[in-house]
């Protein structure tokens, strides 16, 4: 194989890529709903490119609209190509900013197409005696390869030289156009000699050397051992000219008339502002954030330092976004004073917390950070531990003379991600009130499905700033410092720079909620409102019983042990259950079971959906979901659960997250309450380990099917609202209807059927799903299917209208105006675009079901705090259902009255009915 040298001369086929960048994953779009894959994939493949071949001259080469010289040679040519995807075709001119702001020379030429160009550069190069490295995934270009030509497929890391060509075609790269003119090529309609493929080929250009040679002595091609020898003299004198008009097509041109040689494509200095901007729009946040920090790759390559003007250039390295070198630091009763003042006067000011852990329970406040207005910010230390630190205030004067500022319930402060922040300030003995905007919050509701949205992340697109990271004051690993050792000089920058874009983004998310009513609306009336009750549920936590827990882990791990020894007899011979490469060995190998699915490299797959459909016939995949199901609850829970308990209060503290779930539903962790089993018994002993302090009972109230009556509502379906206005079961209802039969006569198998179909609609399952799901024919799927919608064709009207208007907006909304953007819903690539329109569906109940518990959680925390009601104690949200706990002798007043509050969350046109149940346990309420 070739060494390829340094600093070769790269061409780049740009438009081979682009086609093959779009139908690759990542199937990216910003936040607008843009597409930006086959950008991010381009970018990523000449980023690639230049860091590893460190090049000083390089082109990267485009076909130019219109028709070329083949169309005139032969007017069929490239004529069964489909039209450019509207998808693709959007991306085309942000793709060539972003490589001319990068500083790469970018051709397109007329008449011809980008491999002519390339052709001709690289025989420049070459009579220069310089070694070009031409970077395609086409394999036209092996006609170009030659002792200082080298082809490189950069998507799969594959260099392709004179040795590699006679590996890969079995010819020599002088026979590669005769070769592709024998076998014609499809995709670019060129017609080749009729029957020859690439075998047949390659036969007889290794017999034969060339065209020209088959054409001059036909008879000779008979003697070779290839099938269909003995016809070829009478193919080729009838395909003559065809075969001939294909070598033409076929053969790449090296001598355009170009203004340029290749001493001329030279790389220069990015134009770091513009790349910036294009980074920021397609929302490249990771290569936005290095521009900031260490300017563009291709300035890397060049040397340019990123504090250094280029000389004899107008651009400059970037520069900080925001200064932070204006920040004070508040060391004395003076400028603590002041600040006081400017915070008791500022309209809207910003504050945050440095602490000593990510854990709200057990960290401790380290020093405060404010901003007043852009570039106007401060910190204040308030715990440091250097030895040569310059004196700090008082901690506890301090936070008493701030305590009436952070208390105040006017809403002026600002915050990112202030439910932690509310917490620490509770470690004081400090309410935080007077929230107008969490930022991360404001991000989360102007497009939830759009990015992350941590600070970081919202500063780079919308401030075009990379902040000051942690790891960059306080190390990594197990040597990371926490923030009370970091010293001050450092410390303060980055906590004041905190604010600082804190209110920045506020500024700026502010401004776009503004003009988005609605959205605004759900931030300030649901978000906002709670935010404090999660905070107060948090830090209130939910008691456990550890003993109990302790119980079930010994008895999960016999369990265990047994599933083990009953899959090794069905395997017959012992196997580690939790080894992929074990199990496929046994399920596919030994067993012989059906492979449904493989990996994507190529092995039989062993995932969830696999082993289900695998344990409807078969005993061991069974067991194996069996056991991972148990080794989940045992690591997740029963083990888990104590370790993380206070042990003083014998509570454990989940942490609730409201920027997450797209369709704004609450998600937890640490433990995560939400995926503790419901419909197993083990699952449910779990659940018994959450108990009431003595003197209390568990109360759990949820929404009884609520997405499916969100769906009535939605969908206005007379069927439907006639069956929840009467109270009746919807499941037996719906079964009476596709089954044909009263009522009373709906079998428990029907019923289930029924069920499912119910369910199923609602998250847009196909007749496919359904039938995988009940385990019958896709035809019976189908039927049940079609006679739910002759009984039902309100839910299909509203089906259609929702596909339609996710179609032309981009988004779909809930009841209360939350938007969920479906950036795949116009999306060329059938089974993205099926997904798209399944969330479109989906989206709105769940989305809605959301809210309404959202309202529900608001109601319920005014309601008790107008009766100042220390009876009740509002402890988990999960999915549909609130749990409490509440005094046995406030049971009969109280729990009658939360289910009236919650059943008025929402306004629908059929009931909406709150189920309570009451334990001594979360099992026992449920």
């Amino acid at each position: 194989m070739t060494q390829i040298p340094h600093n070769p001369f790269i061409l780049v086929d740009g438009s081979s890529y682009l086609f093959r960048a779009y139908h690759a994953p990542p199937h990216l779009t910003n936040s607008a709903g843009e597409p930006t894959g086959a950008i991010y994939g381009v970018v990523n493949m000449l980023r690639s490119l230049l860091k590893r071949y460190e090049p000083s001259h390089m082109a990267v080469v485009f076909d130019a609209k219109g028709k070329t010289f083949r169309n005139d040679m032969y007017a069929e040519y490239k004529a069964n190509r489909p039209p450019m995807p509207d998808d693709l075709r959007s991306q085309i001119a942000p793709l060539h900013e972003i490589v001319r702001a990068m500083g790469l020379p970018l051709l397109c030429i007329d008449g011809v197409e980008a491999d002519d160009v390339i052709g001709t550069l690289a025989r420049q190069a070459e009579a220069e005696g310089r070694t070009t490295l031409i970077s395609t995934g086409d394999k036209d270009m092996a006609q170009l390869v030659g002792e200082h030509t080298i082809l490189i497929n950069t998507m799969t890391d594959t260099v392709m030289d004179i040795e590699g060509v006679h590996k890969k075609f079995g010819v020599s790269p002088e026979q590669i156009i005769d070769y592709l003119a024998l076998m014609g090529d499809s995709s670019d309609n060129i017609p080749g000699l009729p029957g020859v493929g690439d075998k047949t080929a390659q036969a007889m250009l290794q017999g034969m050397t060339s065209i020209d040679a088959m054409l001059a002595e036909p008879q000779k091609i008979t003697e070779l051992s290839f099938r269909g020898a003995k016809s070829m003299p009478q193919k080729l004198a009838e395909f003559k000219d065809q075969l001939l008009l294909s070598r033409d097509l076929a053969t790449i041109r090296e001598d355009v008339a170009l203004d340029f040689t290749p001493e001329q494509l030279t790389i220069q200095a990015a134009d770091t502002e513009r790349l910036i901007a294009l980074y920021g729009q397609c929302e490249f946040r990771r290569w936005l954030g290095e521009v900031l920090e260490q300017g563009p790759v291709t300035d890397q390559v060049l040397g340019i330092e990123p504090q250094q003007k280029q000389a004899g250039a107008e651009q400059a390295a970037p520069e900080q976004r925001i200064d932070t070198s204006q920040y004070e630091t508040i060391l004395t009763q003076a400028d603590f004073d002041r600040w006081l003042d400017k915070l008791k006067h500022a309209e809207v000011w910003a504050l945050d917390t440095e602490t000593t852990s990510l854990n709200y329970m057990q960290a401790r406040l380290v020093g405060m950070s404010f901003a007043v207005a852009e570039g106007e910010a401060a910190y204040l230390p308030l715990a440091h531990d250097y030895l040569d630190a310059p004196a700090q205030l008082d901690r506890d004067t301090v936070l008493e003379a701030l305590k009436p500022i952070l208390e105040d319930a006017t809403p002026r402060k600002v915050g990112q991600n202030l439910k932690y922040d509310m917490h620490i300030l509770a470690n004081c003995g400090i309410q935080l009130r007077g929230i107008l905007n969490d930022t991360m919050l404001a991000s989360y509701v102007l497009n939830s499905v759009s990015s992350r949205h941590d600070m970081d992340t919202l500063s780079l697109q919308y401030l075009n700033h990379k902040p000051i990271s942690f790891q960059d004051i306080a190390g990594k690993g197990a040597k990371q410092l926490t923030f009370n050792q970091i010293d001050l000089a450092q410390a303060a920058p980055y906590a004041a720079e905190d604010a600082d874009v804190t209110l920045r983004l506020h500024n700026v998310l502010w401004d776009k909620l503004a003009n988005e009513p609605g959205l605004k609306k759900v931030l300030t009336e649901l978000e906002l409102p709670v935010l404090s009750i999660l905070a107060g549920m948090e830090r209130h936590g939910v008691m456990i019983d550890p003993t109990l827990l302790a119980q079930q882990s010994k008895e999960l791990a016999q369990s265990l042990k047994e599933i083990e020894q009953e899959a090794y007899a069905i395997a017959g011979e012992e196997f580690n259950l939790n080894s992929t490469k074990q199990l496929q060995q046994i399920l596919f190998e030994k067993l012989e079971l059906p492979v449904r699915k493989k990996t994507p490299k190529g092995a039989p797959s062993t995932a969830e959906e696999v082993l289900q459909e695998l344990a409807l016939d078969y005993p061991l995949p069974a067991l194996i979901l069996q056991q991972r199901g148990m080794a989940k609850l045992k690591s997740t829970y029963t083990d888990k659960l104590p370790k993380v308990m206070v042990p003083s209060s014998g509570r454990i503290h989940t942490s609730y997250h409201q920027a997450v779930a797209a369709t704004g539903r609450l998600s937890s962790s640490d433990p995560n309450l939400q995926n503790i089993p419901i419909r197993n018994e083990a699952g449910r002993r779990v659940r018994q380990a959450f108990v009431a302090p003595e003197g209390y009972k568990v109360v759990a109230i949820d929404y009884s099917q609520i997405e499916l009556r969100i769906m009535a509502h939605l969908s206005q379906d007379k069927g439907l609202l006639d069956a929840f206005a009467k109270g009746l079961d919807i499941h037996r209802a719906t079964a009476a209807e596709v089954f044909g039969v009263g009522l009373d006569e709906v079998s428990s198998e029907q019923r289930r059927r029924a069920k499912a179909v119910n369910f199923g609609l609602i998250y847009g399952m196909s007749a496919f799903g359904l039938a995988r799901q009940l385990n019958i024919g896709r035809n019976d799927a189908q039927h049940y299917m079609d006679i739910y919608f002759e009984r039902f064709p309100g839910v299909q009207d509203y089906m259609e209208r929702t596909r339609s208007t996710a179609a032309e907006h981009g988004y779909v909304e809930t009841l209360y105006g939350r938007r969920l953007y479906l950036p795949d819903i116009k999306a060329r690539n059938i089974p993205r675009k099926k997904a798209a329109e399944r969330a479109a569906i989906n989206a709105p109940m769940q989305g809605t079901a959301a809210d309404i518990i959202k309202r529900a959680m608001i109601a319920v925390a005014d309601w008790i705090a107008e009766q100042n009601n220390d009876d009740v104690i509002m402890t988990m949200q999960v999915h549909d259902e609130l749990v409490f706990e509440i005094k046995h002798q406030a049971l009969d007043s109280v729990v009658p009255k939360l289910c009236a509050v919650m059943q008025e969350a929402a306004n629908l046109d059929v009931p909406l009915i709150a189920e309570a149940g009451v334990g001594d346990n979360w099992d026992q309420a449920h």
